[in-house]
């Protein structure tokens, strides 16, 4: 790596904090911007599992940011020392021992109840206090300095604190810099199993030699695999296909129960796990066999809901698994570029106990190429007062707007790439979560954080039935982010004092709620901004918001009562109407069942109605059911979210339908998309819709 390499990146990093912070002058609103781009790096490289940003310094103590993980086991606390010197500047041993300190003098006053002197309404009380109402929950705790300088620190031992590990870690640019510019993957996890578990890891290698890779068989305690786990956490699984399921799964809780009942029949009643390394050194051990000492780049691929099911029953069930062994097939490919292809087919082929819904969905599916090949193709309408149109760049992988931009070999060129792509039009899958997932009304899940929210939209784009993105969906799409970075302005303009995230994301989502999905898109794309009124709208809704969720029940912790879907529910059934300002701009429903990509792109087979499918169903019934009305559960339960919106249309079409019957249907859609049961009285309502809709339509069949 050459320091003009580093100089360069360094320079491309400062620049998007400016634009991030260019709204405010403040330069510890800098330092979040930097703390946010940061860890969106460490996140997207697995290297943290989420993060929220809660920035708070006193005297003694300073946080930037937080992350709990493993079920509220692990938590990862952040700390910035910004410089915003570039060239970076080195930054003294001393400095960042001190920003550590700082960190850990924050989580010991948490622990011990010393926060009564903070804000009630700060985000920083609202961590305090879920850090000592989990304190005896809590097992891992990770310090992170971050800087924008190069380090004059290295490596800082692990310590043991209590009943509390504590292991500090310390992020420079020059750090980032390596996993940047090694395609975002983590630094390699590194184990030496004689030093931390005390002997080698018996193995049997293949038979015969192969020059694509060699194979070990292996059998591991769980008590290895378990603190494996709790040393990496999701690291451990970065190339896994999914995430860790919780208890939810038959699967995972046939494995618990396995545990807890039969932990001598583990071994013969679990499928094991598989594993790829980089690399691997072996000794001779006294029984004849090969063991494993050390392992470079370990990864699991197949079986991380074994690990995580192991630890999880360790920990929360306090079970003795000293018993319990696991079978390993460890891979180790000798060519370090066959990684990205070989390792994914591996997991693929092993899979065979959890259907695989959404985690194997990664930059390079077709939603994301198509989502990426639309924002280089269609121009933005140029903004008013404007003639230059632009382009919504939609950044597929990390760092590739950085990339394009690097590519332009003249000064003029680069100028120009960065006039039709503007830095602040950018924006990433996380992005496209947040403002998907905010207009569906989801803002409990928003407010998970970016990674787990991502994770969730993903799951929900495959149950709902994919698609390919087409144009008009883009300009939606774009329309929504602009609501939702506008919102964002909005309320930060406000000065509300905290959970800005939070109050931005229910704010858009109850805007969509209040109007029914009928704000104008269309409107909002082509002015490329939102109109007064929609203006006026929003900053009266983010009252409503900010003094709800600052209030929680019970006295409940802020940040946690706004995950929870209670927290939605209740806002819901407060008494708040829009502004008559905004009803003349509102579009009608059927603008809204247009918007349905899945039925621009006939991704329902049949070409039938709705009322066509219900009158085949009528006919089907009349003998059986000759004078009783007709059983709408079983055909209810059938209908796909394609099926619905036709059905929708015709309903809406048919104008003798209340504007809550439509409404109930559109819900009846989602939660066949989402595969959530309806509620008795829901069927019932609705199969009283259906009924009236198919005898319309035998009637116009008739007459016809």
């Amino acid at each position: 790596m050459s320091d003009t390499d580093l100089e360069q990146f360094a320079e491309n990093f400062h620049q998007d904090i400016i634009v991030g912070s260019r709204d405010v002058d403040a330069g510890v609103f800098s330092e979040e911007q930097f703390t946010d781009l940061m860890l969106g790096y460490l996140a997207d490289a697995g290297e943290i599992d989420d993060r929220e940003i809660c920035s708070h310094q006193a005297r003694g103590i300073k946080v930037n940011g937080y992350a709990f993980f493993n079920d509220n086991e692990g938590l990862d606390l952040f700390v910035s020392h910004y410089t915003g010197e570039c060239p970076p500047v080195r930054v003294a041993k001393g400095d960042l021992q001190q920003q550590l300190k700082r960190l850990r003098t924050f989580f010991e006053r948490a622990v011990q109840r010393e926060y009564a002197n903070l804000e009630e309404s700060s985000p920083a009380f609202d961590l305090a206090d879920r850090i000592y109402q989990l304190r005896d929950r809590l097992t891992l705790v990770r310090l992170f300095v971050l800087t924008d300088g190069i380090a004059s620190i290295d490596a800082i031992e692990d310590e043991d604190c209590g009943s509390y590990r504590i292991s500090s870690h310390v992020w420079d640019i020059q750090r980032l810099h390596r996993l940047v510019s090694s395609e975002s993957r983590p630094e390699p996890i590194e184990i030496d199993l004689t030093r931390e578990f005390g002997k080698p890891l018996l193995c049997l290698p293949m038979p015969e030699e192969n020059p694509v890779y060699t194979t070990y068989l292996c059998i591991i305690p769980a008590d290895v695999l378990a603190d494996l786990y709790g040393m990496f956490g999701p690291r451990l699984l970065e190339r896994n296909v999914r995430a860790y399921l919780q208890m939810r799964g038959n699967v995972n809780k046939g494995i618990r129960e396995t545990i807890l009942n039969n932990p001598h029949m583990f071994l013969a009643y679990n499928n094991g796990i598989s594993a790829t390394a980089e690399e691997v050194e072996l000794v001779d051990t006294d029984s004849g066999m090969p063991g494993i000492r050390r392992i470079r780049d370990f990864q699991i691929v197949n079986g991380g809901q074994t690990t995580a099911s192991i630890y999880h029953t360790r920990t929360k069930d306090k079970k003795d698994i000293s018993g319990v062994y696991v079978q390993v097939k460890l891979t180790v490919l000798k060519n370090p570029d066959d990684v990205d292809y070989i390792v994914p087919k591996i997991s693929e082929c092993a899979n065979s106990q959890n259907k695989i819904n959404a985690a194997d969905f990664t930059s390079n599916d077709p939603f994301h190429v198509a989502i990426q090949k639309l924002s280089r193709q269609i121009w933005a309408p140029a903004k008013r007062g404007s003639q230059r149109e632009t382009h919504w760049y939609y950044e597929r992988a990390r760092g590739q707007y950085q990339d394009d931009k690097a590519r332009k070999i003249t000064p003029k060129q680069r100028r120009v790439f960065g006039e039709q792509n503007p830095t602040g039009q950018r924006f990433t899958k996380t992005d496209l979560a947040k403002f998907e997932q905010s207009w569906d009304q989801l803002p409990h899940i928003v407010s998970l954080g970016a990674e787990k929210n991502y994770r969730d939209f993903i799951i929900r784009y495959r149950e709902r039935g994919e698609f390919v993105p087409d144009a008009e969906y883009f300009r939606l799409l774009i329309a929504q982010g602009i609501l939702f970075r506008r919102t964002d302005k909005i309320v930060l303009g406000l000065k509300y004092g905290g959970y800005k995230a939070n109050i931005v994301t229910y704010t858009v989502a109850l805007l969509s709620k209040l109007t029914s999905q009928r704000i104008d898109l269309e409107r909002i794309w082509k002015e490329q901004g939102l109109s007064p009124a929609l203006e006026d709208t929003i900053v009266a809704l983010s009252r409503i918001v900010q003094a709800h969720i600052t209030t929680p029940p019970g006295g409940k912790n802020i940040t946690e009562w706004c995950k929870k879907e209670e927290c939605w529910e209740s806002l819901l059934n407060k008494d708040i109407l829009l502004p008559d300002t905004l009803k003349p701009e509102l579009v009608d429903e059927d603008t809204v069942l247009t918007r349905d990509v899945r039925a621009r792109c006939g991704s329902d087979e049949t070409g039938t109605s709705g009322s066509e499918q219900l009158d085949g169903m009528t006919a089907r019934h009349e003998s059986a059911q000759q004078g009783d009305s007709i059983d709408y559960e079983q055909f209810i339960q059938k209908l796909t979210p394609q099926k619905w919106l036709k059905i929708i249309r015709d309903a809406a079409g048919a104008e003798c339908f209340s504007r809550e019957e439509i409404a109930l249907l559109r819900r009846m859609q989602k939660m066949s998309g989402r595969r959530m049961k309806p509620k008795k009285a829901q069927i019932v309502q609705a199969g009283k819709i259906l009924q009236t809709l198919a005898e319309k339509g035998q009637k116009e069949g008739a007459e016809s």
